[in-house]
């Protein structure tokens, strides 16, 4: 007779169950046999009596650790066990799999754990990071379409290279180039010239960057929104925000607690509004307060030790971890932001030191758009995106959040762990 299968946080007590997972730990003892159970929920104890039930003893004899089975028994409390005061005591069970010896440790450096990556994943502070993960983008999926929002799912492959042009993956579509997407911005502005009014994506992008830091990677999750009938780049920040303590409002509730006890850190709900300050400010502050100078060309963008101070800036005079950072120039913003008195409309917003987003209220005016992209000579390599500001486009706003940095900096890991698969210059498997 079928019988579905329970996860072990859900058994409960009294009750004959099945359950599977991966043997954590087993102690194969004359008499009895004791097996930690683990799964993506959490562990349990299973208890095997081996006079009692000799075949399941023949079984547990063909165990190694890692290995997988499924169990079928009664669920009993027992305030001996450190696992929640319960076990299970076992009358059936099937090796679904047995393991060979590890290839590598807990213990591994990151990059020989991330060649097995399969088995990295197993550990606990691992299907942590992708449960809280999950949550994040699940409260913030929920929190736009409880607002209208719609979801898209744009073209990866595109046949012009995205905003700049550089740092596009290039690739051959049969007779022809095509690119991978740096980004989904110019499908997510099309979409407001659709009328489609308030859309999201949550998709793959693609960097052709070589770069081998602890927060970069050459594919990851970008988070994606754009919403017409804005007054200005403070309504994108202000929808940003309102998204941020909402999605890490339900992150501190479902997992607050078990971040703290596996990586040490509180998961901070921030308060509305976020702190914003202009750039040049920015760095006026820095070096009055810690002396941090660099010079006055190299003022025109966030260097990475810029952000890092930030960090200290925002706490000591906001109490807050993330700052939005405004008015930087034309030189270092894409061509389709909007330009008030030739400052362009849009902002950084820096969490813990660290760039997450870059947003703007774009430039929807068809002929404004064109002589933008005109001085930065992108004429040609625009025009398909230009055609959709031709024929009437309200005036609209986005930001783009990167899923993986996001989770990085919630649990204060490096890049590498927290993609389910990393991809960077030199890594392409598995």
């Amino acid at each position: 007779m079928y019988m579905e299968r329970v996860l072990t946080a859900n058994a409960p007590s009294g009750e004959y169950v099945r359950v599977g997972g991966f043997v954590e730990n087993l102690r194969n003892k004359r008499y009895m046999a004791f097996i930690v159970l683990r799964d993506m929920s959490g562990k349990l104890q299973l208890t095997v009596d081996k006079g009692a039930y000799p075949d399941v003893a023949a079984e547990v004899d063909k165990l190694t650790v890692e290995s997988v089975v499924t169990a079928y028994g009664k669920v009993v409390d027992n305030p001996a066990v450190k696992m929640g005061g319960r076990e299970m005591v076992v009358e059936k069970l099937v090796v679904e799999s047995v393991a060979e010896a590890m290839p590598m440790m807990a213990d591994s450096s990151i990059d020989a754990r991330l060649d097995y990556r399969w088995i990295d994943l197993r550990t606990e502070k691992n299907k942590l990071m992708i449960k809280a993960q999950t949550e994040f983008v699940r409260s913030m999926r929920n929190y736009l379409l409880e607002r209208d929002f719609v979801e898209i799912h744009t073209p990866k492959i595109i046949g012009a290279a995205s905003e700049s042009g550089a740092d596009v993956f290039e690739l051959t579509y049969f007779d022809r180039k095509a690119y991978l997407a740096q980004s989904p911005q110019f499908y997510k502005q099309m979409a407001m010239a659709a009328g489609l009014e308030r859309i999201f994506e949550v998709g793959p992008v693609f960097r052709a960057e070589k770069s081998f830091t602890s927060r970069h990677a050459t594919e990851f999750t970008c988070f994606d929104l754009e919403f017409s009938y804005i007054d200005s780049f403070e309504d994108v920040m202000h929808m940003e925000e309102l998204l941020l303590q909402d999605a890490l409002k339900n992150v501190a509730e479902k997992y607050g607690g078990e971040i703290e006890r596996l990586f040490g850190l509180k998961t901070v709900v921030p308060t509305v509004p976020f702190p914003r300050i202009k750039l040049h400010d920015l760095y006026d502050e820095l070096e009055k307060r810690y002396g941090y100078t660099v010079p006055e060309e190299e003022k025109i963008d966030l260097s990475t030790d810029a952000e890092k101070l930030s960090y200290k800036f925002a706490m000591e005079e906001y109490g807050h971890e993330f700052l939005f950072v405004t008015d930087f120039p034309k030189d270092k913003r894409a061509f389709y932001h909007m330009r008030k008195d030739g400052v362009p409309q849009g902002y950084d917003l820096i969490w813990r030191g660290t760039e997450i987003t870059t947003g703007a209220q774009r430039e929807h005016r068809y002929e404004q758009l064109r002589r933008q992209a005109d001085e930065k000579g992108l004429g040609e390599d625009v025009k398909f995106y230009m055609e959709f500001f031709r024929y009437g486009c309200p005036p609209h706003g986005g930001f783009g959040l990167g899923v993986d940095r996001m989770t990085m900096l919630l649990l204060d890991i490096g890049i590498k762990e927290a993609e389910f698969i990393f991809r960077s210059p030199i890594r392409l498997n598995p």
